[in-house]
This record gives structure tokens, C-alpha cells and sequence, in this order.
């Protein structure tokens, strides 16, 4: 039986090129981040509250357009309004369809609560509206790029990337293979929209989807761009006229983005957005770590620990209900808020099976904290993202995996 001291410190050796690295995109992207705060003079008067409609609302205004600078885009939409991931990318598939148009997906069928966005008897969802969808599956787990042509239609007005990994047991799409795709897409049908699910992949390299020639991306402000500090929210960035377009959907028609105040202070969004190079790097680091760990006690993992990453989520698969509970169970045990609550599977909103969630974290739902879920089905995948410190994803890992072993599952 191998012990759980000895294994973390072996793990942290084998790991420690790949930490270095992730410091030093950490180093640079916060060199960015700063250059970005000063261009646009950040101030005390950017953090102050607003109520009513809004109008001219200096922190907001700001905040979407350093947004934008930093994802070098036209535009942006950064709003406390927009609930969550799913809300910032249903904005988008809405806003930028219409009645007889066509999406395809080419990075495989969409994660599941975006699926009930796309499709399904859901009042109000694109299939209700007259939107046509399909997928492409991915071959040997990449787009395949050789298969576009026959795919596009002349009505596919909207080609979507996910990024991440989803529930999916495949790499992260990495910005150059994104790049190749864009390139690919455009040469086919230059007037379709590219649309880059961006969530959980923001600042783990030092390139965004925009800068490789995606038209749009969203992503939720309580994951990678928030830094562990924003309360709540989602972010959309752009070309002008998909904004545009978007924005009439986020207020209404004539009004865009005009509207909209928060009379709670906009520091956490800044401050957030400020920190989110260092707090990506600490998942990075701890999901890093917990792929070395799962090698090297037989646990199948995705990616391998020196694999190049462009998301936070680790997967790892227990072949096994019962090991994946109790691992979900000890991340929960070991978090810093609900330490005492017991994760159970449950039918959650928006999904087909069961899912199970540990989630001891600061700011209800927040992945870019140490937390993690999974559907209750075969090959039982747990899904691990986060961690505001390295300290923390380590120390809640170890004993995770100690609690299993003192249990004879690993």
C-alpha cells in the first residue's frame, strides 16, 4: 500500500517544470493585466455604485472596456445581470440567430446545460425559435477539420468551439488548435460568426480566442476572470456588431447596453479581473498535481500531468460509483466553507443523470475555487477544477485521497 506522504512528494518533483511554467505565463499575463489598469487610468471613482437605470455609468463602462483590451477585442459586455456561464453564452447563440439559420458545433455535441439551451422541449430555447443545430463529432479526440466542408451549410450562420473539456474525456483545445480551426472555418464560409465557449480556459495561456480570429467568446465572471473575488456575473467580448446584436437581448432592443446599474461596489469585479494570471496559475498547479497523484496510485487521468493544458479541469476516472463519491466526498471535507456537509448525487437542473458536486467554496458554484462534480454514470469521471491557492488544492487532495485509502478504495 503506497503512502500518501511519499506519493505527493514524488508527485511535486515530477511536477515542478510544469509549475515553473505556469509561473511564468502567470508572470507575464499579470505584466498585461497591469499595463491594461494603467492605460485606462483605474481609479477609487471606478468601484463607486450606481443605482436606477444606469445611465452613464462610469465603473461599468470601464470595466467592459478593459475587458475588452485585454481579450483584444472590439467590444465587451461585463455584467453582474448575467447569472452565470450558460446565461453569457445563451446571450450569444440568441442574439446572433435568427428564425431558418443554421449552428454547428465542430468541438463534439455541447456540454449538457447548454444543450437544453440549444434544444429540447424548453420554452423559449433556439429549437422553439425556428434555430437549426448539429454537432460534428470529434475524431480521435480533435476537430476534424477535414470533415468541415461537408458540414457547413449554406444557412450555418454560427460555428461554436468549446474549449474546455465539458463532461468529455478528451484534452482541452489548446489556443493554436483553435487558431487552426478559425482559419479553417473562414476559409469555407468567411460570413459565418465563430464563437468560442471560453469558460474555464481564460489566462491559462498567454493568448485568447479573439487575437486568433474567433468574432466572439463568454464566460463566467465566477470562474477564471474573477479572480475567486467576483461575487457573480458573466462576460461577452467581440467584434462591434456582434456585441451590438447581443446587447439587445441582454436589456432590449434600443436600449443595449446602455441600462443596467449594480449598487453593490464594482472592486471585486476589478480586483478580481486583476488577480485572475495568479489564482488561474494556483489551479493550474493544483490541477497538475492531482493528475501526477491519480498516476501514480492507477488512476486513469486526463491530461497527464505534462500534457499542455489550456483549461483548469483535471479528470480523473474510478471505474467505479463508489470511489468517485468518496473523492468528491473528501474535496468536500476538506474545503473551507460547508466542511461538514456530505455530497450526495442529485438531479440537477439541466442535466440528464445525476450529478454530484463538491463545493465548499466562498462564492456559491465558484469553479475557480477548489471544487468538484460529476455525472453519475460509467466510467465515473470526476471532474476537479479550481483552487485559490496551491496550499489548498494540495492539502485537500492529500487527505481526499488518504480518507479513500484508509477505506480500501484506492
Amino acid at each position: 500500500m503506497p503512502n500518501i506522504d511519499s506519493v505527493f512528494l514524488q508527485a511535486e518533483e515530477d511536477c515542478r517544470a510544469q509549475f515553473e511554467q505556469f509561473e511564468k505565463t502567470e508572470e507575464q499575463l499579470t505584466y498585461n493585466m497591469l499595463e491594461a489598469f494603467k492605460h485606462f487610468n483605474i481609479a477609487q471613482r471606478h468601484f463607486t455604485p450606481t443605482n436606477g437605470y444606469g445611465y452613464d455609468d462610469v465603473g461599468r463602462d470601464t470595466l467592459e472596456e478593459i475587458f475588452a483590451y485585454i481579450f483584444k477585442a472590439e467590444e465587451a459586455i461585463v455584467r453582474p445581470h448575467i447569472t452565470s456561464g450558460t446565461h453569457a453564452l445563451a446571450l450569444c447563440l440568441i442574439g446572433l440567430t435568427k428564425a431558418g439559420d443554421h449552428i454547428l458545433s465542430i468541438s463534439g455535441k455541447p456540454y449538457d446545460t447548454l444543450m437544453t439551451v440549444i434544444e429540447g422541449d424548453v420554452p423559449g430555447n433556439l429549437k422553439s425559435q425556428g434555430v437549426d443545430f448539429s454537432f460534428m463529432p470529434l475524431k480521435e479526440n480533435k476537430i476534424d477539420i477535414d470533415s468541415l466542408q461537408q458540414n457547413i451549410k449554406p444557412n450555418t450562420s454560427l460555428i461554436m468551439l468549446q474549449r474546455s473539456r465539458g463532461y468529455d474525456w478528451r484534452s482541452s483545445f489548446s489556443i493554436a488548435e483553435l487558431k487552426t480551426a478559425i482559419e479553417a472555418v473562414k476559409k469555407i464560409k468567411p460570413d459565418a460568426v465563430v464563437f468560442v465557449d471560453n469558460c474555464y480556459g481564460e489566462f491559462t495561456e498567454l493568448n485568447e480566442p479573439i487575437s486568433q480570429g474567433a468574432d466572439i467568446i463568454a464566460g463566467s465572471l465566477i470562474k477564471n476572470p474573477g479572480g475567486g473575488l467576483a461575487p457573480t456575473g458573466g462576460y461577452i467580448a467581440g467584434n462591434k456588431t456582434c456585441i451590438e446584436k447581443i446587447a439587445a437581448y441582454l436589456t432590449a432592443p434600443g436600449l443595449g447596453r446602455e441600462t443596467g446599474s449594480y449598487e453593490a461596489s464594482y472592486r471585486p469585479f476589478y480586483q478580481g479581473l486583476f488577480m485572475a494570471p495568479h489564482t488561474v496559475c494556483q489551479a493550474l498547479k493544483t490541477a497538475c498535481l492531482a493528475s501526477r497523484v491519480g498516476e501514480l496510485l492507477n488512476i486513469n487521468v486526463s491530461p497527464r500531468y505534462n500534457e499542455k493544458r489550456s483549461d483548469i479541469i483535471q479528470a480523473l476516472r474510478f471505474e467505479d460509483e463508489d470511489k468517485l463519491i468518496a473523492f468528491c466526498e473528501g474535496i468536500q471535507y476538506f474545503s473551507p466553507i460547508d466542511s461538514f456537509v456530505t455530497p450526495v448525487p442529485w438531479a440537477m437542473p439541466g442535466y440528464k443523470d445525476q450529478v454530484i458536486m463538491a463545493a465548499g467554496t466562498f462564492v456559491l458554484g465558484a469553479s475557480i475555487e477548489l471544487s468538484c462534480d460529476a455525472p453519475i454514470r460509467p466510467p465515473y469521471i470526476a471532474y476537479l477544477q479550481g483552487g485559490l491557492t496551491y496550499a489548498h488544492g494540495k492539502t485537500a487532495l492529500k487527505e481526499s485521497f488518504r480518507r479513500m485509502q484508509e477505506k480500501g478504495l484506492i
